[in-house]
């Protein structure tokens, strides 16, 4: 997989889990301490992000960080 492709398809996930939250872009954002334009820019595959806030991510959609790998799901 092309890493643009995985951007994308991570913010794909990301994005799948925010909105079964109910959750809008800057209550995420505000949970895992990064802006609402942040959260847009990962979900669309804009940016590169690190692994600390991955795990912010996932602790914060109260999921499994692997759950936002599984792109076969």
């Amino acid at each position: 997989m092309l890493d643009d492709d995985f951007l994308k398809e991570f913010g794909f996930r990301l994005k799948l889990y925010r909105l079964k939250r109910n959750y809008t872009q800057a209550q995420l954002g505000e949970m895992v301490e990064i802006s609402e334009h942040r959260i847009s820019q990962i979900e669309n595959g804009k940016c590169n992000l690190t692994l600390k806030t991955v795990n912010r991510l996932s602790n914060a959609l109260k999921i499994p960080v692997l759950k936002l790998f599984n792109f076969e799901e």
